[in-house]
């Protein structure tokens, strides 16, 4: 069973509808019009030390797309607040990953705006 990772911290799946899955290295160039009317978009992380799905969502994001986007797979705690910079409104993890790394500890994580460098530059200024 996955679990859905917030702001809010861990909770259950509450998309209804299909996702569009997509694989970290997929070329936006080769999807053509396929991306129109997508709802969903989840990007598979097969490995923490792949940051391919990062890169991917921040395209998607300056592409124009609007809706939910996820971050599947090996995401670790650490990389939250990278994650939702690059643009993924949740990330979905297994039971495994959350019994290792608990809610804390990505709750801890969620003030992504307030601890992100740029912000503290933009106040200093």
């Amino acid at each position: 069973m996955s679990i859905i990772v917030t702001d809010a911290g861990f909770g259950p799946d509450t998309h209804a509808g299909d996702w569009f899955d997509l694989a970290p290295d997929v070329d936006l160039g080769t999807l053509g019009d396929r991306l129109a009317g997508i709802a969903a978009i989840r990007v598979a992380f097969p490995g923490f030390a792949d940051g391919r799905g990062f890169t991917l969502a921040a395209r998607l994001r300056r592409a124009g797309f609007t809706g939910r986007l996820r971050a599947a797979g090996h995401v670790i705690a650490d990389q939250y607040a990278m994650a939702r910079r690059a643009g993924f409104d949740e990330v979905e993890i297994d039971e495994t990953l959350a019994a290792r790394q608990p809610e804390p500890q990505w709750r801890a994580r969620a003030d992504w705006q307030g601890h992100d460098y740029r912000a503290r530059l933009r106040r200093s200024a």
